[in-house]
């Protein structure tokens, strides 16, 4: 994690992008001092601003997060075949090698985010603002980091703990910490966003989009998930169900462009569809997803690059009559997309990505899709609830979460299973309601231990894929730069 000097982290905490009316466009700053900043408010807000925005990046869930898919094995790369993607390829096909692009942009992906937070940290408590402001903005700061560390432990492992500022003097070559101890600060920053936090109800519309206590309590959930403390995944998840959140009434209402930050979402990267002057650059708002997505050579949405097509062994995993086929994939016959039939040829495994499209109605050209992308949805949260009382031995009780979550699927309930039947139910559940929204490979990781996983990708045709792969490699460079950074086994 290569850290960053304390003037251009507070430089970059304030370079908020400036168009529409939302919380992660306030005015720009076109400079600072550290003696006039953090002094009101505004400051404050601009401060926590920044924190969001590494989110919205493509070292994470502007394209990275969303192509773990592809490591699952619920898709292909795609796009223009070739050398097209080559880093995605070689992290599919498990021959990453310690120079991999993608790899070294899920490094450093979270580190601007984990360092804006630890500014906002350290200022703003002594700052004379309203108290309630306050505490809310600490609250989105200690869940935004906990959030990136999540991100990163699960992907790394022991990954360097950097909990303070980094200034000129301090040791810029950091160890790496034990896992366990990432965990536990994970834990405490996400205890102190939900005590911090308001609800989501709280929030204006400007300012929807925000951390809430129940985005808290839901992430909080799923880290006690992976680290199988299941008591406290049920508790945690009752807890979000006694805030107010509830299925969308259709499954396709989760991705419709115009239903954001709905009933069902805890928590979602937010994206206004103003590229700016750089629709690569790091300040674009605009989603990525529809442009890369969107059928190769087909004209359906603005760009179609073709990239994340679903393989034939997930769309045949579609139990008969599941209501998701025809809203997360296009498939031949299936119905038209914004009035224009698909056609199979479009795609090197005969399907395409639907999920997340735009119409050119609303996203015109490549570079304006205003489609947000979920982190954390409340089905995902009964999911959890059901896994978590099945491993405690509660089946029958994890029946009624799971079967909501079928139920909304237009799919009969399941009763009576044993334990071992209900928890393969259960993860194939997982991964046909949560499909493409990057969650699947963080579940092939953490179920026993990952064996879970290496016994799919082998059943898959992945024969390749080992326990070394259960981590990604520390990037050379990183290493180069910080001798004191070891690198995973096996690579």
């Amino acid at each position: 994690m290569k850290p960053i000097k304390i003037l251009l982290i507070l430089l970059a905490a304030t370079l908020i992008i400036s168009c529409s009316e939302s919380f992660l466009e306030k005015a720009p700053l076109d400079s600072i001092n550290t003696d006039n900043f953090f002094q009101t408010e505004e400051d404050a807000i601009a401060a926590i601003n920044g924190a969001y925005q590494p989110l919205q990046w493509p070292k994470l869930y502007n394209m990275r997060i969303w192509t773990t898919d592809i490591m699952a094995g619920n898709s292909i790369v795609g796009a223009g075949g070739g050398d097209d993607g080559r880093e995605t390829q070689d992290m599919m096909n498990f021959v990453t090698a310690t120079d991999n692009p993608g790899v070294l942009d899920l490094w450093r992906g979270p580190a601007p985010g984990i360092l804006r937070c630890n500014i906002v940290l350290q200022k703003v408590p002594a700052m004379d603002i309203n108290e309630d402001l306050k505490n809310r903005v600490l609250g989105e700061a200690y869940f935004l980091r906990g959030l990136y560390y999540f991100i990163l432990v699960q992907m790394f492992g022991d990954v360097p703990l950097i909990t303070e500022p980094q200034v000129p003097g301090d040791d810029m070559r950091p160890f790496r910490a034990d896992k366990a101890e990432v965990y536990a600060l994970i834990i405490e920053d996400l205890e102190k966003a939900i005590n911090l936090l308001p609800e989501k109800s709280a929030y204006s519309s400007n300012d929807l989009g925000r951390a809430t206590k129940g985005a808290a309590t839901g992430l909080l959930a799923k880290v006690n998930l992976v680290l199988g403390n299941y008591n406290e995944v049920v508790e945690l998840t009752n807890a979000v169900s006694e805030l107010g959140y509830r299925l969308n009434q259709n499954y396709a209402d989760n991705f419709d462009v115009l239903n954001k930050n709905s009933q069902e979402s805890l928590f979602e990267i937010q994206y206004t569809g103003n590229a700016g002057e750089d629709f690569w650059a790091n300040e674009n708002q605009s989603s990525w997803l529809s442009t890369f997505t969107g059928p190769r050579g087909s004209d359906m949405v603005a760009g179609g690059w073709g990239w994340n097509q679903p393989t034939k062994e997930f769309v045949e995993a579609y139990e008969a009559g599941d209501l998701r086929k025809d809203v997360t994939i296009l498939y031949e016959g299936c119905p038209d997309f914004d009035g224009m039939a698909y056609d199979k040829a479009y795609s090197m495994t005969g399907y395409n990505l639907r999920k997340f499209l735009v119409s050119k109605a609303v996203a015109a050209t490549h570079d304006n899709s205003p489609m947000n992308f979920p982190v954390l949805r409340y089905a995902d949260v009964l999911l959890m609830k059901a896994e978590a009382l099945n491993e405690l031995g509660r089946t029958s009780e994890a029946e009624a979460p799971l079967n909501e979550v079928r139920a909304r699927a237009g799919l009969n309930p399941l009763k009576g299973l044993s334990k071992a039947d209900f928890k393969e139910k259960v993860l194939h559940e997982r991964r046909m309601e949560l499909a493409f929204e990057g969650q699947r490979w963080f579940d092939l990781i953490r179920i026993d231990g990952g064996q879970y996983g290496l016994n799919f990708l082998h059943a898959i045709g992945k024969s390749n894929a080992t326990n070394k792969h259960l981590l990604w490699p520390i990037p050379q460079k990183e290493i180069d730069a910080n001798p004191n950074l070891t690198q995973n086994p096996g690579y």
